[in-house]
């Protein structure tokens, strides 16, 4: 004989498997965010930090490094070395002004599109 539960008791059960799901949920965020301010914490260094990162390929990057006060190096890093490519003082550094770049919509052939693009770039 096969035994069916009533509808009340599905609707018992889903409720509680919701409710279930949403305590996991709300862990999940809690964890993470505990464990994001906790490596937070222990990265924080006060004499060396990242300054700029250039992704070169998917596993190479160039990266310039504040090392003290006044003295940065360019370093090169790949997937199992890291090469130091060159060193620079505070005054050899430029200062890059940000740039609102917007790439224009193409409302007619690439080379209008293109041609467009080409304005926004900074000149040499």
């Amino acid at each position: 004989m096969i035994l069916l539960s009533s509808t009340g008791e599905n609707i018992f059960q889903l409720i509680i498997v919701l409710f279930c799901f949403l305590i996991v949920l709300a862990l999940t965020y809690y964890v993470t965010r505990w464990i994001a301010g906790y490596q937070k914490s222990q990265s924080i260094s006060k004499n060396l930090s990242v300054v700029e990162t250039l992704k070169l390929t998917t596993n190479k990057y160039i990266q310039l490094i504040q090392a003290g006060k006044d003295t940065y190096y360019v370093i090169a890093i790949g997937k199992d070395e890291i090469t130091v490519l060159g060193q620079l003082s505070g005054e050899q550094l430029k200062e890059m002004p940000s740039q609102n770049m917007t790439i224009p919509t193409a409302k007619g052939d690439f080379a209008d599109a293109l041609q467009k693009f080409k304005e926004h770039l900074p000149k040499k």
